[in-house]
């Protein structure tokens, strides 16, 4: 029996197993780095082992250092969560050989599914369908070339030992294989210290979807249901759902049926999960396991009504599955989404920051929140920036997207950049809506999603302005002390003999407009630039705000910060902000002929000099960060002036990698060249 449980994790999954440990009566203990100190699981645990630096080499990466917290607290298991070692056989081997429980598959298990070419072989073997490729043990450049030429374009480059999209190319032509392969190469050594690649036949817009397996030492197995995670951007997940929605019965029961013959071919213990490409006929084809417990698996526990974890534990334990084929149930619907700190406006690129504010709609109805962090924490980037998740149920599909949407919009985040409000409008798209996906859907309509730009309504500038001039009312009496009454602190907007007026500057999606609002607040007249808005009546309260026009009441959950008014309502989230008058400050690092670090890392590689002529679009540098390589291009045909770093060096958001000088006019440059593909 496990009575006290090491937790080698961080995050929200760390926080996610200790509840499950905490109703269960078993004790935990928490790990943690020098960045993750004061972090949400450590204070959560019974008790915490401190691992060193927060690079995860020295920390959650080490070994070692495991195995000895778990031994000085006298921990009976160990549960790897998601990510870092929980995938790694050679941990599992080590946590048995030093007596304590493992809370996953063997570590024999764990090697048959955890690679990818082994899995495949081994799918094929028990009459699992798998794509045609390349799974060999000849790694060198001219054979993979070879069998690249074989099987045809375009073609997927998988890392063998990847996950989470990492050490994953799409190649369309032969003459970019080379670089694809060198760049897919260099990520999957960084993510998973094995740089072995297999290749794939692409499958033309499939669907993705997986199937949850759970299995006993003494060899019962069973399926929890299928989850749809077609909506993805480059093999990464962003929104996932359970069940998959249109599938024909026939076709669940298949894939069901495949999955379990899989875990039993593999001899599998304890939670797994088996991954499927379908194309539109309703063929489906294996392409991964995950041994471990999967991001998404909260959708599985909503439908069910089972706690994984639980089960994970027991299963440990060595006790038999609480429940068989024929008694496991679903019902209704559950949908869930990441929020990240991201920016979807400049590449998706991890957003450092502290969490100024976190409001996050714990107690909605149907909806259920999973996170590692809290308001004042500060996102490093070192691990993972994903911020929470949030997950909705409903009885059917119609009502837990709904759901979501309400309770994307009544999230507040404020610090780093998100993706909240891509998360929202991504809710609204019809084919979303429709359940009419395909894995590449996001990456071809995501430039259109991006550069959307939702216009304010009028009683939403209404709402904003009242809102501004309220709060500079509220900070000149805090201010004035004595004087708060008087009319010249109150900033009401008096005059003598005509109703109050007020003017605020407000910046609308890049552009400042001047809003004036004129009357009290039960007959406001507003204005935007000059031009009439109409009248409106308005109030507010702690928890909100409501605009009357012609009848019509609307009412937002509203946030005022002093550069921003944050408004939401299901469906909609609008951020309007104050006009900044004096950008002087920030124009040096906006220029374009200064290349900059967009995010701290590390200076991968560096493929220009002094001197050379560019061409816009031609890579110049490769930043690695949170194990993924962003590129750095060229925004212009140029030269460059001066070169600032050198390769390997470790930089900070915002360092000047590189000066860039215009090419006079007429001037081609003899080494200019066009944009290089892959790297």
């Amino acid at each position: 029996m496990i009575r006290k449980l090491l937790i080698a994790n961080r995050g929200e999954i760390a926080c996610r197993i200790i509840r499950s440990c905490r109703r269960l009566g078993i004790r935990t203990v928490a790990v943690f780095s020098e960045a993750d100190e004061r972090a949400r699981h450590v204070a959560m645990a019974d008790e915490a082992v401190a691992l060193g630096p927060p690079a995860p080499t020295q920390s959650y990466l080490a070994i070692g250092k495991l195995i000895d917290a778990a031994r000085r607290t006298g921990a009976d298991a160990i549960h790897p969560g998601y990510g870092f070692l929980a995938e790694n056989p050679a941990f599992a081997a080590a946590v048995r050989e030093a007596g304590l429980i493992f809370v996953g598959p063997s570590p024999d298990a764990m090697e048959r599914l955890g690679s990818k070419d082994i899995a495949k072989d081994l799918a094929a073997s028990a009459g699992v369908p798998v794509l045609p490729g390349y799974r060999g043990a000849d790694q060198s450049d001219a054979r993979l070339m070879e069998e690249a030429r074989a099987i045809g374009f375009p073609l997927l480059l998988k890392a063998v030992a990847g996950g989470g999209g990492k050490g994953m190319r799409r190649v369309d032509r032969i003459e970019d294989f080379a670089d694809a392969l060198a760049a897919c190469r260099r990520e999957a050594a960084a993510a998973f210290g094995d740089d072995r690649v297999l290749i794939e036949r692409v499958v033309e817009r499939p669907r993705h979807v997986e199937v949850q397996v759970m299995a006993d030492r003494d060899g019962r197995i069973v399926h929890l249901f299928e989850r749809e995670c077609t909506l993805q951007r480059r093999h990464q997940k962003v929104i996932e759902e359970a069940p998959a929605p249109g599938l024909p019965e026939s076709l669940r029961r298949a894939l069901g049926e495949a999955a379990v013959r899989l875990a039993r071919a593999a001899g599998y213990e304890n939670a797994g999960t088996i991954e499927f490409l379908l194309d539109a006929e309703g063929r489906f084809w294996f392409i991964e396991a995950n041994t471990r417990l999967q991001v998404e698996h909260p959708v599985t526990e909503e439908i069910t009504g089972l706690d994984l974890v639980e089960w994970q534990l027991r299963i440990a334990e060595g006790k038999p599955l609480p429940l068989s084929s024929e008694t496991i149930t679903r019902r209704g619907h559950a949908i869930e989404a990441r929020i990240y700190a991201e920016d979807p406006e400049r590449g998706f690129l991890p957003s450092a920051g502290r969490l100024i504010r976190l409001a996050l709609p714990w107690g909605l109805p149907g909806v259920r929140i999973e996170t590692g962090v809290a308001e004042g924490d500060l996102v490093g980037t070192f691990y993972d920036p994903m911020i929470a998740k949030v997950i909705a149920w409903g009885p059917d599909r119609a009502a837990a997207l709904a759901r979501l949407e309400e309770a994307l919009a009544k999230s507040e985040v404020e610090g780093p950049a998100t993706n909240l409000v891509l998360l929202s409008r991504l809710l609204r798209e019809p084919a979303v809506q429709a359940g009419e996906l395909d894995t590449e859907w996001l990456d071809r309509e995501l430039g259109r999603l991006v550069s959307v730009r939702d216009e304010p309504e009028a009683r939403e500038l209404v709402a904003a302005a009242w809102l501004f001039s309220r709060f500079e009312r509220a900070r000149a009496e805090a201010a004035a002390g004595p004087w708060r009454n008087s009319p010249w602190v109150q900033l009401e907007g008096f005059r003598l003999g005509r109703p109050p007026k007020r003017i605020l500057a407000l910046e609308l999606n890049g552009q400042t407009s001047l809003v004036c609002l004129e009357g009290p607040p039960e007959a406001l007249d507003a204005f935007l630039d000059d031009r009439p808005l109409g009248r409106f009546a308005i109030a507010s309260d702690d928890e909100g705000i409501a605009v009357v026009q012609d009848g019509h009441r609307m009412r937002w959950d509203a946030r005022v910060f002093a550069d921003r008014v944050v408004l939401a309502r299901p469906g909609r989230r609008v951020v309007i902000r104050r006009a900044r008058l004096d950008a002087s400050a920030s124009e040096e690092l906006t220029r374009d002929d200064l290349i900059a670090a967009p995010m701290p890392g590390r200076i991968l590689r560096l493929l220009v000099e002094p001197g050379v002529a560019v061409a816009k679009g031609q890579l110049l540098a490769v930043l690695e960060a949170m194990k993924m390589e962003h590129r750095l291009e060229a925004p212009f045909s140029g030269r460059v002036v001066a070169v600032h770093v050198a390769e390997g060096e470790q930089v900070e958001e915002g360092t000047v990698l590189l000066d860039l000088t215009p090419l006079a006019q007429g001037e081609e440059g003899s080494n200019a060249q066009p944009p290089q593909e892959g790297g």
